[in-house]
């Protein structure tokens, strides 16, 4: 090769992995497929950046803005992501996205194989496909799809009874073995908008700022951190509008001691009955955050692989920010996949803070 011919390829080399675009293609990332494209000299072929074949050495790499240009190239479209239709996640997507729909307007919970048939897939396939996008299994969607519908029947006036079976619910047993859970109080109380049920709660102050601790019959059902005690009461009466907020309560303040007690020394460990209110997708993460020990940390990625939903990092990301229950529930354990700190419903620094005690006392 002449010297000419070496310096071109230096300087191509070059070019390409100093163009911000080949640290996608390293990275595989989905989220810019579509965005450009690249080709590869030594086998012919032109990918998607999310490419999942071996990497190519930078040399033989040229990149494209459009799929018209890898095109011009005269090379081949890769057989393995597909370049020019739908990605082989998009295409699951899809797929599981039309199972859901399935599954939303019909008036009896499809069976896995009905759901497999329709999607043309085998029953194990379809299940694990279903679990690792939408972070549920086909009958846990099934059965939070339900509850929605009787979350929403509850709302609007109708008994409880006909609410249960227009939702889907073949007993009334069925449905009551569950209805805490689902509903965060009894059919009835729900259909009256939460009337009456009785939330204790007590405020106190410790190193973080103002702390409020809510309990309901079952357990605690908030604990909030700020900077105002009257914005955490008012977030308090927010979450339960028309329950019956029951402060000023000398046994319960000592419950608020715990909690205090917990900030300044994680190592005392902080177990208590919890009343723990969300969507199925949400208590899932929930519970994996609950088996964080203290003084170690988990990413979202971690989170989403443990509930195994491996695609689900952004939902997980979603439900640690709502989470209502601070320190009990310790969504604060959780990290990027770079190791740094992203958004903390009460204040980074106060999850700074938490971590960097956990980590002392570990």
């Amino acid at each position: 090769m002449s010297m000419k011919s070496k310096l071109g390829n230096a300087a191509a080399n070059t070019a390409v992995t100093h163009d911000p675009r080949w640290a996608r293609i390293i990275a595989r990332d989905r989220t810019v497929d579509g965005q450009f494209w690249y080709s590869v000299s030594t086998t012919g072929i032109y990918c998607r950046p999310s490419c999942a074949s071996k990497l190519a050495n930078p040399k033989n790499v040229r990149l494209h803005e459009t799929l018209e240009q890898a095109r011009e190239t005269g090379f081949r479209p890769c057989k393995r992501c597909h370049p020019e239709g739908l990605s082989p996640e998009a295409q699951s997507a899809t797929v599981i996205a039309q199972a859901c729909r399935l599954i939303e307007q019909s008036a009896i919970t499809p069976s896995l194989n009905q759901l497999a048939n329709a999607a043309d897939l085998s029953p194990s396939h379809f299940h694990r496909l279903f679990k690792s996008i939408t972070g549920l299994t086909p009958h846990a969607y099934a059965a939070a799809r339900r509850t929605a519908r009787v979350r929403k029947q509850l709302s609007t006036g109708q008994t409880v009874t006909e609410a249960i079976y227009d939702a889907g619910f073949n007993s009334n047993g069925r449905f009551y073995e569950n209805s805490h859970a689902m509903l965060g109080m009894t059919p009835t109380q729900f259909r009256a908008g939460g009337f009456n049920e009785e939330i204790r709660f007590a405020i106190g102050q410790c190193s973080l700022g103002a702390i409020l601790v809510a309990s309901s019959l079952r357990g605690v059902a908030s604990i909030l951190i700020g900077d105002d005690p009257e914005a955490l009461a008012r977030d308090l009466q927010d979450r339960f509008p028309k329950a019956k907020l029951i402060g000023g309560d000398a046994d319960y303040e000592s419950r608020v001691a715990r909690v205090v007690g917990f900030v300044e020394a994680p190592r005392l460990g902080l177990d208590l009955p919890l009343d723990v209110r969300g969507t199925a997708f949400q208590q899932r993460v929930w519970q994996a955050l609950r088996e964080i020990p203290s003084g170690k940390t988990a990413t979202y990625s971690d989170i989403a692989r443990k509930i195994g939903a491996p695609k689900s990092t952004r939902a997980v990301a979603g439900a640690c920010a709502a989470n209502a229950i601070a320190l009990a529930i310790p969504c604060h354990r959780v990290i990027r996949n770079d190791g740094a700190l992203s958004g903390y419903r009460w204040g980074v620094e106060r999850k700074r803070v938490l971590l960097e005690r956990e980590g002392s006392q570990a």
